[in-house]
Protein backbone atom coordinates (compact mmCIF):
# COMPACT_ATOMS: atom_id res chain seq x y z
CA UNK A 1 0.00 0.00 0.00
CA UNK A 2 1.57 3.27 -0.87
CA UNK A 3 2.02 5.60 1.71
CA UNK A 4 3.36 9.23 1.18
CA UNK A 5 6.83 9.39 3.54
CA UNK A 6 6.69 12.16 6.15
CA UNK A 7 9.86 14.02 7.39
CA UNK A 8 10.95 13.83 11.01
CA UNK A 9 9.60 17.18 11.77
CA UNK A 10 6.20 16.26 10.28
CA UNK A 11 5.94 13.49 12.38
CA UNK A 12 7.60 15.28 15.72
CA UNK A 13 4.88 18.18 15.24
CA UNK A 14 1.96 15.21 14.75
CA UNK A 15 3.51 13.41 18.20
CA UNK A 16 3.30 16.97 20.02
CA UNK A 17 -0.31 17.55 18.45
CA UNK A 18 -1.00 14.31 19.66
CA UNK A 19 0.20 14.73 23.14
CA UNK A 20 -1.94 17.95 23.53
CA UNK A 21 -4.66 17.46 21.91
CA UNK A 22 -5.70 13.92 21.94
CA UNK A 23 -5.53 14.44 18.28
CA UNK A 24 -3.27 14.46 15.37
CA UNK A 25 -4.31 14.82 11.64
CA UNK A 26 -1.82 13.33 8.92
CA UNK A 27 -3.04 14.78 6.02
CA UNK A 28 -2.20 13.28 2.39
CA UNK A 29 -1.55 9.42 4.32
CA UNK A 30 -2.17 8.04 0.73
CA UNK A 31 -0.68 8.37 -2.15
CA UNK A 32 -2.66 8.73 -5.03
CA UNK A 33 -2.38 5.01 -6.35
CA UNK A 34 -3.08 4.01 -2.56
CA UNK A 35 -6.02 6.06 -2.68
CA UNK A 36 -7.43 4.63 -5.46
CA UNK A 37 -6.52 0.77 -4.47
CA UNK A 38 -8.14 1.23 -1.49
CA UNK A 39 -10.85 3.15 -2.58
CA UNK A 40 -11.67 0.50 -4.91
CA UNK A 41 -11.46 -2.27 -2.65
CA UNK A 42 -13.91 -0.29 0.68
CA UNK A 43 -16.39 0.32 -2.86
CA UNK A 44 -16.71 -3.84 -3.09
CA UNK A 45 -16.49 -4.09 0.61
CA UNK A 46 -19.55 -1.67 0.88
CA UNK A 47 -22.08 -3.92 -1.20
CA UNK A 48 -21.61 -5.95 1.48
CA UNK A 49 -21.94 -3.48 4.27
CA UNK A 50 -25.28 -2.83 6.59
CA UNK A 51 -27.44 -0.19 6.95
CA UNK A 52 -27.87 1.12 11.18
CA UNK A 53 -30.43 3.55 12.03
CA UNK A 54 -30.69 3.38 15.64
CA UNK A 55 -29.62 5.63 19.05
CA UNK A 56 -26.63 3.43 21.39
CA UNK A 57 -28.18 3.59 24.75
CA UNK A 58 -24.73 2.37 26.12
CA UNK A 59 -23.60 5.97 24.67
CA UNK A 60 -26.08 8.23 26.35
CA UNK A 61 -28.82 7.34 23.46
CA UNK A 62 -26.53 9.71 20.62
CA UNK A 63 -27.90 8.65 17.16
CA UNK A 64 -26.12 6.13 14.62
CA UNK A 65 -27.34 6.42 10.90
CA UNK A 66 -24.89 5.80 8.49
CA UNK A 67 -23.63 2.09 7.58
CA UNK A 68 -21.24 -0.30 8.34
CA UNK A 69 -19.23 -3.60 7.79
CA UNK A 70 -17.25 -5.27 11.28
CA UNK A 71 -13.78 -6.35 10.89
CA UNK A 72 -14.85 -9.93 11.08
CA UNK A 73 -16.51 -9.85 7.69
CA UNK A 74 -13.59 -7.66 6.14
CA UNK A 75 -10.90 -10.44 7.13
CA UNK A 76 -12.83 -13.16 5.57
CA UNK A 77 -13.57 -10.62 2.68
CA UNK A 78 -10.02 -8.44 1.77
CA UNK A 79 -6.47 -9.43 2.19
CA UNK A 80 -5.72 -5.88 1.19
CA UNK A 81 -7.17 -4.91 4.67
CA UNK A 82 -6.04 -7.20 6.48
CA UNK A 83 -2.54 -6.15 4.85
CA UNK A 84 -2.44 -2.93 6.01
CA UNK A 85 -3.52 -3.26 9.55
CA UNK A 86 -0.79 -4.86 10.19
CA UNK A 87 1.81 -3.35 7.85
CA UNK A 88 5.09 -2.50 9.36
CA UNK A 89 5.46 1.01 8.08
CA UNK A 90 1.98 1.96 9.06
CA UNK A 91 2.58 0.52 12.43
CA UNK A 92 5.94 2.63 13.03
CA UNK A 93 3.79 5.50 12.02
CA UNK A 94 1.36 5.41 15.02
CA UNK A 95 4.04 3.81 17.32
CA UNK A 96 5.66 7.67 16.60
CA UNK A 97 3.24 9.88 16.80
CA UNK A 98 1.68 7.91 20.04
CA UNK A 99 4.87 7.37 21.17
CA UNK A 100 4.80 3.76 22.38
CA UNK A 101 4.24 0.89 19.84
CA UNK A 102 0.63 0.05 18.60
CA UNK A 103 -0.70 -3.45 19.23
CA UNK A 104 -3.33 -5.75 17.22
CA UNK A 105 -6.47 -5.39 19.02
CA UNK A 106 -7.92 -9.28 20.27
CA UNK A 107 -11.29 -8.73 19.16
CA UNK A 108 -11.53 -9.11 15.51
CA UNK A 109 -14.73 -7.69 15.38
CA UNK A 110 -13.35 -4.11 16.30
CA UNK A 111 -9.70 -4.45 14.14
CA UNK A 112 -10.39 -2.70 11.29
CA UNK A 113 -14.38 -1.22 10.33
CA UNK A 114 -15.76 0.55 7.44
CA UNK A 115 -17.99 3.59 8.25
CA UNK A 116 -19.61 4.76 5.65
CA UNK A 117 -22.11 7.74 5.78
CA UNK A 118 -23.91 8.76 2.53
CA UNK A 119 -27.30 9.90 3.14
CA UNK A 120 -28.24 13.28 4.10
CA UNK A 121 -28.58 13.53 8.03
CA UNK A 122 -26.15 10.73 8.51
CA UNK A 123 -24.14 10.54 11.67
CA UNK A 124 -21.96 9.40 13.89
CA UNK A 125 -23.14 10.43 17.33
CA UNK A 126 -21.08 10.77 20.69
CA UNK A 127 -18.95 7.92 21.54
CA UNK A 128 -15.43 6.89 23.13
CA UNK A 129 -13.68 3.40 21.89
CA UNK A 130 -12.69 0.72 23.68
CA UNK A 131 -9.00 0.33 22.86
CA UNK A 132 -6.66 3.73 23.14
CA UNK A 133 -5.73 4.08 19.28
CA UNK A 134 -8.13 4.69 16.26
CA UNK A 135 -6.26 5.43 13.02
CA UNK A 136 -8.84 6.35 10.68
CA UNK A 137 -8.21 6.69 6.92
CA UNK A 138 -10.61 9.03 4.57
CA UNK A 139 -11.47 7.17 0.96
CA UNK A 140 -14.46 9.51 0.39
CA UNK A 141 -15.08 12.89 2.15
CA UNK A 142 -17.09 16.01 1.87
CA UNK A 143 -15.15 18.59 -0.01
CA UNK A 144 -16.45 21.15 1.83
CA UNK A 145 -16.76 22.05 5.82
CA UNK A 146 -20.23 23.12 5.20
CA UNK A 147 -21.36 20.00 3.79
CA UNK A 148 -21.05 18.26 7.70
CA UNK A 149 -19.32 15.34 8.33
CA UNK A 150 -16.65 16.56 10.45
CA UNK A 151 -14.71 15.14 13.59
CA UNK A 152 -15.85 16.71 16.68
CA UNK A 153 -13.29 15.97 20.09
CA UNK A 154 -12.98 16.71 23.33
CA UNK A 155 -9.66 15.54 24.77
CA UNK A 156 -9.65 13.78 28.25
CA UNK A 157 -13.43 14.30 28.60
CA UNK A 158 -15.08 13.88 31.41
CA UNK A 159 -18.05 13.11 29.82
CA UNK A 160 -20.14 12.73 26.00
CA UNK A 161 -21.82 16.10 26.76
CA UNK A 162 -18.62 17.94 26.62
CA UNK A 163 -18.88 17.61 23.13
CA UNK A 164 -21.58 20.11 23.20
CA UNK A 165 -18.94 22.35 25.32
CA UNK A 166 -16.53 25.47 24.44
CA UNK A 167 -14.31 22.62 25.04
CA UNK A 168 -15.26 20.96 21.61
CA UNK A 169 -12.52 21.21 18.54
CA UNK A 170 -13.77 20.53 14.97
CA UNK A 171 -11.71 19.05 12.01
CA UNK A 172 -12.49 18.58 8.12
CA UNK A 173 -10.39 15.87 6.06
CA UNK A 174 -10.34 15.19 2.73
CA UNK A 175 -9.66 11.95 0.65
CA UNK A 176 -6.46 10.09 0.89
CA UNK A 177 -6.01 12.16 4.38
CA UNK A 178 -5.92 10.27 8.29
CA UNK A 179 -5.88 11.14 11.59
CA UNK A 180 -4.61 9.52 14.95
CA UNK A 181 -7.39 9.97 18.13
CA UNK A 182 -6.75 8.78 21.06
CA UNK A 183 -10.06 7.17 21.35
CA UNK A 184 -10.69 5.68 24.63
CA UNK A 185 -10.09 8.55 26.24
CA UNK A 186 -11.64 11.51 23.84
CA UNK A 187 -15.07 12.02 23.37
CA UNK A 188 -15.74 12.10 19.43
CA UNK A 189 -18.46 12.10 16.68
CA UNK A 190 -19.14 13.02 13.04
CA UNK A 191 -21.23 15.58 12.02
CA UNK A 192 -24.43 15.17 10.35
CA UNK A 193 -24.27 15.44 6.18
CA UNK A 194 -25.93 18.49 5.76
CA UNK A 195 -26.75 17.40 1.74
CA UNK A 196 -27.68 14.73 0.04
CA UNK A 197 -24.95 13.54 -2.82
CA UNK A 198 -22.27 14.08 -0.12
CA UNK A 199 -20.22 11.15 1.35
CA UNK A 200 -17.58 10.38 4.11
CA UNK A 201 -16.40 6.63 3.52
CA UNK A 202 -13.75 5.76 6.31
CA UNK A 203 -11.57 2.96 7.67
CA UNK A 204 -11.34 2.81 11.51
CA UNK A 205 -7.96 0.59 12.26
CA UNK A 206 -7.94 -0.26 16.47
CA UNK A 207 -4.68 -0.38 18.50
CA UNK A 208 -4.17 -1.34 22.05
CA UNK A 209 -0.96 -1.30 23.91
CA UNK A 210 0.44 -3.77 26.64
CA UNK A 211 -0.41 -1.01 29.55
CA UNK A 212 -3.91 -0.54 28.18
CA UNK A 213 -6.42 -1.60 30.79
CA UNK A 214 -9.26 -3.79 29.39
CA UNK A 215 -12.39 -1.86 28.45
CA UNK A 216 -15.70 -3.46 27.10
CA UNK A 217 -18.60 -1.98 25.79
CA UNK A 218 -21.30 -3.27 23.50
CA UNK A 219 -20.91 -0.42 21.30
CA UNK A 220 -19.04 -2.55 18.37
CA UNK A 221 -21.68 -5.16 18.89
CA UNK A 222 -24.67 -2.98 18.19
CA UNK A 223 -22.77 -1.31 15.39
CA UNK A 224 -20.84 -4.17 13.78
CA UNK A 225 -22.69 -7.16 14.45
Amino acid sequence: MPFTARTAEETAAARLRFYADGYAPLPGLLTSDGLDELRAETQRLVAIARRRDFTMSCMDDSPRHMTTLGGHVIARESSLVRELYGDQRLLGLVGAVAGEPPLTVPDPLERHVLNVLHRQGDTHGAHTDDYPYALVIFLEAPHSPAHGGLLQYVSRAGSLADLDTDRACSAHHRAGDAYLLRSDTTAHRVTSLTRPGVRRTVLNLAYTTRSAAPRSTQSARELYI
